[in-house]
């Protein structure tokens, strides 16, 4: 029994209802959550996109016709009730809506592959596959909430900065990165591939605008499957002009915890439903040298020759010996690092390199950039790439290139890390990995 909305319209949310409006009337929307029928009254919880609200219904004092169709409800309809706001000290928020008359305006099939309230637990697998409703739970509810503080806190900083936000192209004749990892698409009678990141693009535009930054999905053809691995992923990178890799290491941190800040002030409740604690980190981080790293790894019983990558069981190693703790690793081998990181002039097998962590997790790199046209052509060639799919990049190194540095940091990173969860999936809506191609 679905009916039209007809010329109903919502008058308050969830939260705008209070003891305050007593006798007053109103039109709520939202979900139902819970039904309690204890006999003569019935309880039912509706939730909306700021909370919940009881709507109470006294059956010896409702017509005939609403309790007909009250008794049509189930959990996760979609109603609009009209009714009378009630003090009452007993209810949530000391609140509740004595209904008027009520609109059955979307069914819910049952059983309900898993519990939105939560009560029944629900492996991760099982909870993506339904994840509209997983999304419903209060804890799923409350790490998007933040997620959004968070950008919005991230974007909000930048801009303030005197940054301006880009959007660069998703479909791309070169790689950033190289040529690994690459989706590769036809693109009429081309082929092209899923940008991996801004890198290139940015860089150029600095040329214009000095201080950019893009907040955007970003795709990686990896068939690593770890719990903070996805293919399609949320990168915020920034790049300015005539600045050096410590300038910008300096705007990344006072942009982390002015987000954190935010969080706090903002998001109290969210963060009380997850059981977290955000602790405010001091600046300026602590730096580490890439050897430093080494060294410390070595005593932990993990040791790396010099001049590789950090593995994943030595990264967690890290994560002990740093807990709760922002930090960079600076000074990392021109090697290890993408071909347009600045090598060091007086030492060309390291490179003005850094990579942000918390913990044992990897949120961001950055660095500064080649900025002179015959390293950059060196750079290609020592890893083995073609100066000519550059050409587009090459040609600007023509019309001034300035000294430039930059980063990209991992969103979904940074969540994950913020809000402690195993597994990057809880905080992305719908993640994608080599198993995950719906919903």
């Amino acid at each position: 029994m679905i009916e039209e909305l007809g010329d109903w319209r919502r008058t308050h949310y969830s939260k705008d209802i209070s003891s305050k409006l007593d006798g007053k009337e109103a039109i709520v929307f939202g979900w139902i959550e819970d039904i309690r029928d204890l006999g003569k009254i019935t309880f039912y919880t509706l939730r909306d996109k700021e909370g919940i609200i009881q709507i109470t219904v006294h059956k010896k004092n409702v017509s005939k016709k609403l309790l007909e169709k009250l008794s049509l409800i189930k959990r996760q309809y979609a109603i609009g009730v009209k009714g009378i706001i009630k003090a009452n000290p007993e209810a949530p928020k000391g609140v509740e809506l004595i209904p008027l008359e009520i609109k059955i305006l979307g069914e819910a099939i049952h059983p309900l592959p898993l519990d939105p309230t939560g009560r029944t637990p629900a492996e991760l697998d099982t909870r993506l596959k339904a994840r509209i409703l997983d999304l419903r739970r209060p804890e799923s509810r409350a790490i998007f909430l933040i997620r959004h503080e968070v950008t919005n806190a991230i974007r909000s900083f930048l801009i303030k900065k005197g940054y301006i936000e880009v959007h660069t192209p998703r479909i791309i004749s070169a790689a950033a990165e190289g040529g690994a990892a690459l989706f590769k698409i036809n693109y009429f009678d081309s082929q092209a591939y899923l940008a991996q990141s801004p890198e290139l693009y940015k860089e150029q535009l600095i040329t214009v605008f000095e201080k950019v930054f893009e907040i955007g999905t970003f795709f990686r053809a990896e068939e690593t499957h770890t719990r903070r691995h996805l293919n399609e992923f949320i990168s915020v990178d920034l790049e300015e002009a005539f600045v050096t890799m410590n300038d910008v290491m300096k705007v990344q941190e006072e942009m982390i915890v002015y987000a954190i800040s935010k969080v706090k002030e903002e998001r109290k409740e969210e963060l009380e439903i997850l059981g977290v604690n955000l602790e405010i980190p001091k600046i300026p981080f602590k730096r580490y040298t890439y050897e430093e790293i080494l060294k410390e790894l070595e005593k932990a019983g993990e040791k790396i020759e010099w001049g590789n990558d950090i593995s994943t069981p030595a990264y967690r190693k890290l994560g002990n010996l740093h807990l709760n703790e922002f930090y960079f690793i600076i000074d990392w081998p021109s090697k290890t690092r993408p071909f347009y990181i600045k090598p060091k002039e007086d030492n060309p097998e390291l490179s003005y390199a850094f990579d942000l962590m918390y913990e044992w997790i990897e949120i961001a790199s950055g660095g500064s950039r080649v900025d002179k046209k015959t390293v950059f052509l060196e750079r290609l060639k020592e890893q083995n790439l073609n100066p000519n799919s550059f050409k587009f990049y090459l040609d600007v190194f023509d019309y001034g290139m300035p000294p430039h540095a930059g980063w990209g940091l991992g969103l979904d990173r940074l969540i994950m890390a913020l809000l402690k969860r195993e597994n990057i999936r809880e905080v992305v809506l719908f993640p994608r990995d080599r198993f995950l191609l719906v919903p």
